[in-house]
């Protein structure tokens, strides 16, 4: 953690990138593939350029393996569905076993009872569950295709089976994506996970590709946008466009077929730097490729495609 702060802080400091350590935390892709078709997302909307499938376990083993002597905090995640994989529960648990810690995410429409008894035996250590409503109607307005008794459902058992397990793990939150359909039911949101008992709501802003000119998804208190209008009209990211990123530094991404991403914005994979297929992530993480977008970031930020809808700060806690 040192080396990394120190060689994010040089570079911020020289406008040169330095590079010490390895990432804190990486994000593996368990697969594009989606149930629903939420309209912000990539893999709700079938959108993809890059190629999409399934990771395989035999290959993620060889991606921890390198990871798991440095790497503190591993997300699965990036895009689609994790619990669609097959072999997402064994990835988990292989993981346990170098005891890096685990956290995903999931729309819980997949959670039967054998499955969540299973994930809490994996040794899982964050669980997220995307809720987005508190009724059927709003829910559905932006988890097109889902339901949210389900949803329900699933979290209700996780919190079942920990109690029948007597585990603490995972620790159980709800995100509530807020869009406007639904931001009329932030306090609702808060008294329903309460009565289910899980262990913390998230309220998270919305990424909208097509906001210059307004949208309808966008939250009407601005405490729950990315997004302001500007004395022209339209709008604007509220965040300033700094010529540095942390993320560059502490963290890294790898999709399903082994692409090493610079960071979870890169959702079409544009700005691959490496693959795990060909080489080992160290030299990826170390590469000439990796410090060239490292420097076109200290030198102009505003002008890389996948920054310019960035923001940092997108939860907002309670």
């Amino acid at each position: 953690m040192f080396k990394v702060l120190t060689g994010y802080f040089l570079s911020r400091l020289i406008k040169r990138p330095i590079v010490f350590g390895h990432p804190l935390s990486v994000s593996i892709e368990p697969t594009t593939s989606c149930n629903l078709r939420c309209p912000e997302c990539p893999s709700g909307l079938r959108s993809f350029t890059r190629q999409t499938g399934m990771l395989e376990e035999n290959f993620f083993k060889n991606i921890a393996d390198q990871l798991y002597r440095n790497t503190l905090y591993l997300v699965f995640y990036f895009q689609g569905e994790p619990f669609l994989n097959p072999q997402f529960i064994d990835m988990i648990k292989y993981s346990s076993t170098k005891k890096i810690y685990t956290a995903t995410s999931t729309n819980a429409h997949y959670l039967d009872d054998d499955t969540e008894r299973k994930t809490v035996e994996s040794g899982l250590d964050r669980l997220i569950i995307s809720i987005d409503g508190t009724t059927q109607e709003t829910y559905q307005q932006y988890r097109i295709g889902g339901s949210l008794n389900k949803v329900l459902t699933g979290a209700k058992n996780i919190v079942t089976w920990k109690k029948k397990l007597n585990s603490t793990r995972p620790y159980l939150v709800f995100q509530f994506l807020v869009v406007h359909p639904n931001e009329h039911q932030i306090e609702d949101a808060k008294q329903l996970a309460k009565e289910i008992g899980v262990d913390k709501i998230v309220f998270k802003t919305a990424q909208i590709m097509d906001y210059q000119n307004g949208n309808a998804l966008m939250p009407q208190n601005e405490k729950y946008s990315r997004y302001k209008k500007n004395i022209n009209g339209e709008y604007k990211i509220k965040n300033r466009m700094l010529n540095h990123c942390w993320r560059l530094w502490h963290s890294s991404v790898i999709t399903w077929d082994g692409n090493a991403l610079p960071c979870c914005f890169d959702k079409d994979a544009k700005h691959t730097l490496g693959n795990l297929k060909e080489t080992t992530f160290s030299s990826i993480w170390k590469s000439e490729r990796y410090t060239i977008f490292r420097q076109s970031v200290l030198k102009s930020r505003k002008e890389i495609d996948i920054c310019t809808n960035c923001t940092e700060g997108t939860k907002v806690w309670s």
